[in-house]
């Protein structure tokens, strides 16, 4: 029994990236044909806005843009089983639902081949979610747990580049 406590589990890849991580990067990522980084990065700041965020902080040097914006994450879904499992305990037992989302959007934006005419821009959202549930029959139930995950969804980066390539577009040639 001492010598099996001695032993050490093998080491786990620390750094390993997932099957899929090669198709987010992809989905995250856009090139765009202007000379100008700033004109860019302008772009980028209007798009984001248009779509509700508010930028927190802007690094044109580094063309490093982060916007973020809250929103309710109350779902139908949590709710309906919240109810459920407090009509079977009779009211005793009450599960915390998602209440409040930040949704937060990086950006870095950088020049790629040697004309400086082409720029690589990567976009990334993630959202913190807080659980709890305020006031249930006059008991105060205070935020819980949070939880941090990253936004998937092609179609929300799908959404973003069209944008932002309507406005480079746009901005590009004055129209």
């Amino acid at each position: 029994m001492l010598l099996a406590g001695c032993q050490s589990p093998s080491p786990q890849p620390f750094f390993q990236l997932a099957p899929e991580a090669a198709a987010h990067k992809a989905a995250q990522t856009r090139h765009f044909e202007t000379k100008d980084a700033d004109e860019l990065l302008s772009a980028s700041a209007a798009v984001l806005q248009d779509l509700g965020f508010h930028v927190e902080e802007s690094v044109p040097e580094l063309g490093f843009l982060r916007a973020a914006k809250e929103r309710s994450a109350v779902q139908n879904g949590q709710l309906t089983a919240r109810g459920f499992l407090m009509v079977l305990s009779l009211g005793r037992v009450l599960m915390p639902v998602d209440l409040q989302q930040q949704i937060v959007a990086t950006l870095v934006a950088r020049p790629t081949g040697t004309t400086g005419t082409r720029h690589e821009v990567r976009v990334l959202f993630h959202r913190v979610v807080w659980k709890g549930d305020g006031v249930v029959d006059r008991n105060y139930i205070a935020p819980g747990e949070q939880r941090m995950e990253m936004v998937r969804d092609p179609l929300v980066y799908q959404l973003f580049f069209a944008k932002l390539a309507k406005a480079v577009f746009l901005e590009a040639f004055t129209l």
